[in-house]
């Protein structure tokens, strides 16, 4: 990625899925401090960002994804890949047509700056929330 270019690179750790993703399109930054968040990512919470379906374009491999239920009833689908597990991105039945691609996989996470925590209602008593991030009980509505 050339420097100045709106254009973020992403992909997995084994090299299988590769990806990019218009940083112009980016809609918001978050963080999400459910318990399924936790679980996915084997931490206190997951870090991402929302980007339409226009914005975010498939290089290489074929991610493979799981419904859970979500709060809602809709599913949360996330997606991983099948030879090294690690995730990419998820989406969910409420927001249809937008990604939630995560932070860790980004090639170049420094430029995010995430405004909102949702389910700060479920995080670990000992997480420090950021000074100046909208802290939601549970989904935004």
């Amino acid at each position: 990625m050339s420097e100045g270019s709106n254009q973020q690179a992403g992909g997995y750790t084994c090299g299988d899925i590769r990806f990019t993703l218009d940083r112009d399109a980016v809609s918001g930054q978050s963080h999400c401090h459910c318990r399924d968040c936790q679980q996915a990512t084997g931490s206190a919470f997951a870090t991402f960002c929302f980007v339409p379906d226009a914005g975010f374009h498939a290089e290489a491999g074929e991610p493979k994804g799981f419904m859970v239920p979500g709060s809602s009833g809709d599913g949360v689908t996330r997606y991983f890949c099948g030879e090294c597990g690690s995730q990419l991105y998820s989406e969910v039945g409420v927001m249809p047509g937008v990604k939630f691609a995560k932070a860790d996989v980004l090639d170049d996470a420094s430029w995010m700056s995430p405004q909102s925590a949702f389910w700060c209602d479920t995080a670990q008593p000992w997480v420090a929330m950021p000074e100046g991030v909208a802290k939601i009980a549970k989904n935004p509505g």
